[in-house]
């Protein structure tokens, strides 16, 4: 299972930017799917995360700000981020819960992560 991320790029403080992530390879089923971010000098942090059945889930810090949704045909989890903050930066990772067969366990996959900056 591969995960690719994309969509991270500089923008000015106040500007949004919306990160994508595809999980391709054998999948069976995904279950929760989710966005880390890594600032330097700082440890992985959750940013949020989406069950299978659409429930979600927040950092204080980005809530009313970021908006994570998911497309299952696609099997492809979405971050959009508005109102962004130098505070902000950081390199996004994405994960996902795969399951590769229907005899297999869920196994957690990572994306190679995308650099987010926000700056002036």
């Amino acid at each position: 299972v591969q995960l690719q991320a994309s969509g991270g790029g500089l923008v000015q403080p106040g500007g949004s930017l919306r990160l994508a992530c595809a999980a391709s390879g054998s999948i069976f089923s995904i279950n929760a799917m989710g966005w880390y971010r890594q600032a330097p000098g700082k440890q992985r942090e959750l940013v949020a995360a989406i069950t299978s059945g659409g429930s979600t889930n927040y950092a204080d810090s980005v809530k009313g700000r970021f908006t994570i949704s998911r497309d299952n045909a696609k099997n492809t989890v979405y971050l959009q981020m508005n109102s962004l903050k130098a505070e902000d930066t950081a390199v996004y990772y994405c994960n996902a819960e795969v399951r590769g067969s229907w005899y297999s366990r869920y196994e957690t996959n990572w994306g190679q992560g995308t650099l987010v900056t926000v700056s002036s």
